[in-house]
């Protein structure tokens, strides 16, 4: 009789649990950002691939009004857009979230909006496959991210086996090449890294955007192509953040033709492509996309002509920013249909 009253016991307390995470997993999507698309928005400041570099970030942020000497928002009502891509091949990921978040709230309370929208560096981060590419996750992004007391842990492992081999703590195998060594071959510390990476920001990223759309303009951060313009803006929102918690397979986030990796707009011949390129602006019913991902190269990135594709109907707003490919600082600035180049410059 106990026997069965126990059983009766476990089975209500497992259907407790099932409905609490389903409840949690309800709450996480409806709290996530499922508004996608804003009308009547005066000024939009777009800001391209930051890969990691937060001094090229601030630089840029002060330069557009968006923030004050001491980095506090001073944009009122702009709309702001990150297109993505904040992490990897650069050091300071952590630092541009963590005023990221900061700012959203900042500009929600001033009347206007932080965008950060979702690019395929977040989501490998999020996966644990940015570990697949050597030169992505930097020593100090990895270290940036691990648990305080883990990271503790092993630099005093990497201080005692350098003390057994007679050698100083800062020479020879110096930290950063001990740190590298773990985010390539140890898989321990690669889980660590994840895990803390989303327990925070991962669950910060999942809130948010792949594709919005302001003012009859679409803001992606690779593209859309001519298969997912049919979809729904929300429909594509909702799939990716479904897959970024794992209640779907990896697909939108992963394939070649989805939203975080399409290139074609960037670089497709524009005589060939323009009929593609009309179907799809039909489609998503809107005047002007803004890119990233595909960054553009030259020592005259930052200009208004040469950001541009398709007669000015396609802005690629990934110029370098990270001083990783050159450090060439821009942001796209909009303002009713006229856009502006914030950076731009020509050459002599």
């Amino acid at each position: 009789m106990l026997k069965i009253i126990g059983r009766k016991r476990k089975n209500v307390f497992d259907y407790i649990l099932l409905v609490l995470f389903l409840l949690f997993i309800f709450t996480q999507l409806c709290s996530a950002g499922t508004k996608c698309i804003w009308c009547g928005v005066d000024k939009i400041v777009a800001v391209g691939d930051i890969h990691g570099d937060y001094q090229n970030f601030i630089l840029i942020l002060k330069g557009t009004g968006i923030v004050d000497e001491n980095l506090n928002w001073a944009g009122g009502k702009i709309h702001l857009v990150q297109i993505g891509d904040v992490m990897d091949r650069g050091p300071g990921a952590k630092k541009v979230f963590d005023l990221l978040m900061r700012l959203e709230k900042e500009a929600e309370k001033a009347g206007g909006m932080v965008h950060a929208l979702i690019g395929n560096h977040e989501f490998m981060n999020i996966a644990g496959i940015s570990f697949d590419y050597p030169s992505y996750v930097t020593p100090e992004q990895f270290v940036s991210f691990l648990p305080a007391k883990y990271r503790k842990k092993k630099e005093l492992e990497f201080k005692e086996k350098a003390i057994e081999k007679n050698h100083s703590s800062n020479e020879i195998n110096g930290l950063n090449k001990y740190w590298t060594q773990l985010i390539r071959n140890d898989r321990v510390a690669q889980q660590k890294y994840v895990d803390a990476f989303n327990n925070k920001y991962g669950k910060w990223i999942r809130k948010h955007n792949t594709v919005i759309k302001i003012n009859k303009i679409i803001f992606v951060h690779g593209g859309i192509s001519e298969q997912y313009s049919t979809w729904k803006l929300k429909d594509i929102n909702m799939h990716v953040r479904m897959e970024l918690m794992g209640l779907k397979p990896y697909k939108l986030v992963y394939e070649e033709g989805g939203p975080l990796w399409f290139r074609d707009l960037a670089k497709k011949d524009e005589d060939i492509f323009k009929q593609d390129v009309d179907s799809i602006f039909t489609n998503l019913k809107c005047k002007y996309m803004v890119i990233g991902h595909t960054p553009l190269t030259g020592s005259t990135v930052v200009s208004k002509e040469n950001m541009n594709r398709f007669q000015g109907r396609v802005w690629i707003i990934d110029t370098g920013i990270s001083k990783f490919f050159g450090g060439h600082l821009s942001a796209l600035i909009i303002k009713n249909d006229d856009f502006f180049v914030w950076g731009e410059r020509h050459e002599n």
